[in-house]
């Protein structure tokens, strides 16, 4: 991300375009887009102008949405939406505040693979909820679009796992990047995953 904002000129500028690159369909008011993307109002009012300056957004009515017609749309999706590689350390980092994270996989956006159930998925114990859902507004901040994600407490986690689970068969058996696996889940578990 530092290399984009030193081409692009700062963050704030490249966390609003993604929002509108990912939400092509969507309007945003300039408070959703401060919110969002976890920008200030005085920085969202200044992106905003100079985004609508070069034809990248327009506004119908109250609400701001992406350009079609702007003429750079692939040159950009490329460099801020799909080119990304999926950083393991940086998401682990990320949530090992969380809790005793003992799995922590990707899919979905992260592989981009649209065919999956959720983003994210955190198996851990004495997980802060609240914490989780920080890191993930923070995370989609940074991303542009909404996540879909699962938390489970491991015992919770392997019951599901050993049942059969319709969500935890259905986010194991599509493609999947585990970023993070204790030692200690059980050899059992292990294979499944």
């Amino acid at each position: 991300m530092e290399i984009l904002e030193k081409i692009l000129g700062n963050s704030a500028r490249v966390k609003i375009m993604r929002l509108f690159l990912s939400n092509k369909e969507q309007g945003f008011k300039n408070t959703e887009v401060s919110k969002r993307s976890r920008v200030t109002a005085d920085s969202v009012r200044r992106e905003l102008k100079l985004l609508s300056s070069v034809s990248f957004i327009k506004k119908k009515g109250q609400d701001w949405h992406f350009n079609p017609a702007f003429k750079y749309i692939s040159q950009f999706e490329e460099l801020l939406v799909n080119s990304g590689s999926v950083d393991k350390d940086k998401i682990f980092n990320t949530f090992k505040k969380a809790g005793k994270i003992k799995l922590l996989l990707v899919s979905g956006m992260f592989i981009k693979n649209g065919e999956s159930r959720v983003d994210l998925l955190i198996v851990g114990d004495k997980l802060k909820k609240r914490k989780v859902e920080e890191e993930i507004r923070k995370m989609e901040a940074e991303i542009g679009a909404e996540l879909t994600y699962a938390v489970f407490e491991t015992k919770e986690f392997s019951y599901r796992l050993n049942m059969y689970d319709k969500l935890i068969r259905d986010i194991l058996d599509f493609p999947h990047e585990v970023v993070f696996r204790a030692k200690e889940l059980s050899t059992q578990a292990l294979k499944k995953v």
